[in-house]
């Protein structure tokens, strides 16, 4: 019995311990990485306005270019153009882009009828879509995305400086009522705390396509999308992944300079969404996929722990102190970075969205295993 007793007081020892290693872990990334978002700020620009090319690929948008379009074509920017890339389409879509340009002298289109079975997603238009950039500065956006003021363009430009080749910037969702709205629309912001904050700590990781600019010559150093071309996603975080490093990388967070869309509608759409974004993650270079991995495993980690250590009723007091401790760090540096980013109707359910996604993105992986869709649209 004194035997028994020893070995589960050695558990329970073993078990605080293992607590607060995952306890300092989380402090360490909320404080040493995401706080980083929390406290910058955007510096205004000290440099003359460059010539600029926004590249969108539509397949089938014609509805979203014939809302969207014309604010992206009527930014207040002195030189700029917008190429649109109408790949494969067979709705609408062409005659849009044909009575637009004959509006807009700063719109190009370019027409593809045929896909190319060895490109997977949209990597072949958004390819030729870059390579008939006029400027070397290019700007992405998709044909679903909004920008959030007339200066999106001016906002994104201007966290260029001679050494910076690729700029971050947020693309937000619209909030409207519904749980499956908010839990997007966090998803969407956590993820944007995140690869804003590691390029901040001079590690960055991704970008989104919805809001993306880098240096044309980039592209081309690189061999564009050559290295990931049999995976269909990837045109934005594998492609950052491989070019972004702590000097030629800058983040853009100005309200201004947000793009807006519409989330999915349904959970199904959203699933087949997350399924094609989880795709990518395990091509990440090892150091992302271990900052990332630790961060995960030790959030897993910290709940599991907590919840064990509740049911069986040891060292509740300990355990229950380093939770809300925990708990209040989250709370202030999420208040910071979700200000950041335009999202603080979200902060009050951040601990239980934060478990829903872990279950979720925990099912959505293993479901990747067995099936993966192909297309991009």
């Amino acid at each position: 019995m004194i035997d028994l007793l020893v070995n589960m007081q050695l558990l329970s020892l073993l078990l605080l311990g293992a607590f607060t290693l995952t306890f300092i872990l989380q402090l360490f990334f909320y404080w040493a990485i995401y706080w980083r978002l929390g406290r910058f700020r955007s510096q205004p620009a000290n440099h003359q306005p460059v010539g600029i090319s926004v590249v969108i690929c539509a397949h089938n948008e014609y509805h979203h270019l014939k809302e969207n379009l014309p604010l992206i074509l009527e930014q207040d920017y002195p030189d700029f153009e917008v190429l649109v890339v109408n790949h494969s389409s067979d709705d609408d879509t062409r005659y849009l882009l044909n009575d637009l340009e004959e509006r807009y002298p700063n719109l190009k289109t370019i027409a593809i009828k045929e896909d190319l079975n060895f490109f997977s997603g949209k990597k072949f238009p958004l390819s030729i879509g870059i390579k008939s950039a006029r400027y070397d500065l290019v700007l992405l956006t998709d044909a679903d995305c909004k920008p959030a003021s007339r200066d999106w363009i001016r906002h994104m430009q201007s966290a260029f400086a001679p050494n910076i080749e690729v700029v971050l910037g947020y693309g937000a969702y619209y909030r409207s009522p519904g749980l499956l709205n908010k839990l997007i629309r966090f998803d969407t912001a956590q993820i944007a705390i995140q690869y804003l904050s590691y390029a901040l700590a001079g590690v960055p990781y991704m970008g989104v396509g919805r809001n993306l600019s880098y240096l044309k010559q980039v592209f081309y150093r690189h061999n564009g999308f050559i290295s990931h071309y049999r995976i269909r996603s990837g045109d934005d975080d594998l492609f950052i992944n491989r070019v972004a490093s702590n000097l030629n990388t800058a983040i853009m967070v100005h309200p201004g300079s947000y793009t807006l869309s519409d989330p999915k509608q349904s959970l199904g759409s959203w699933i087949t969404q997350k399924k094609r974004h989880l795709s990518t993650s395990h091509l990440y270079k090892f150091k992302h996929k271990l900052l990332l991995g630790l961060y995960t495993c030790s959030l897993v980690a910290f709940y599991g722990i907590f919840i064990t250590m509740l049911s069986l009723n040891w060292s509740v007091i300990p355990v229950l102190g380093l939770f809300l401790l925990r708990l209040m760090s989250q709370y202030i540096v999420f208040s910071q970075c979700m200000k950041q980013l335009n999202e603080k109707d979200l902060l009050p359910m951040v601990p239980v969205f934060e478990i829903m996604l872990l279950l979720f993105n925990a099912g959505t992986w293993i479901s990747n295993l067995f099936y993966n869709p192909v297309r991009w649209k």
